[in-house]
């Protein structure tokens, strides 16, 4: 089946020079909908949040990662723990058979962590809308804070989802 016939507003998108991420975002919100649960929990309150802590190893570094030359916390990483705080938030709150899919994260990072500095980083549910979750991330190492920024996810069905890419 053709993308037009599935989301005429992705295939018009991709074809007006929307940038790649809107496309993507756009496609990720695609999915959820075929994935959609049938009733989002109503537990799902603004202000539900989770901190996940880290400890900065040679694996997190930029130069292992390919994402820069030094040895210090690469970007990927910290939006890496910001993406597993938002995602055990919203775990407290849903059923078993869901969770939530990344779909959007805007972070900006702020300074360099070193090689065994503990870091961590707090997701804030800001808005849920539907299958659609709003967070307010941070990280901080210690009382610095070194990134900040929004993420978004996407309650999905997990069978579901998975379906889909068969």
């Amino acid at each position: 089946m053709p993308w037009g016939n599935i989301a005429p507003g992705l295939a018009a998108a991709s074809l007006d020079g929307v940038g790649l991420a809107e496309i993507i975002l756009d496609f990720v919100l695609l999915i959820a909908d075929f994935c959609a649960v049938e009733k989002v929990s109503d537990m799902m309150n603004t202000g539900l949040s989770h901190t996940s802590c880290h400890t900065v190893t040679m694996d997190d570094t930029a130069v292992v990662q390919g994402s820069g030359q030094l040895e210090v916390l690469a970007t990927p990483r910290l939006i890496a723990l910001m993406e597993n705080a938002a995602m055990l938030a919203a775990a407290q709150s849903l059923s078993p058979e869901e969770t939530t899919v990344g779909g959007q994260i805007a972070i900006t990072h702020l300074a360099p962590s070193a090689v065994g500095a503990e870091v961590s980083a707090t997701a804030v549910l800001d808005k849920a809308e539907g299958r659609k979750l709003t967070f307010s991330v941070s990280a901080r190492e210690g009382d610095k804070l070194i990134g900040e920024g929004t993420h978004v996810r996407f309650i999905v069905d997990k069978e579901k989802f998975m379906a889909k890419l068969r």
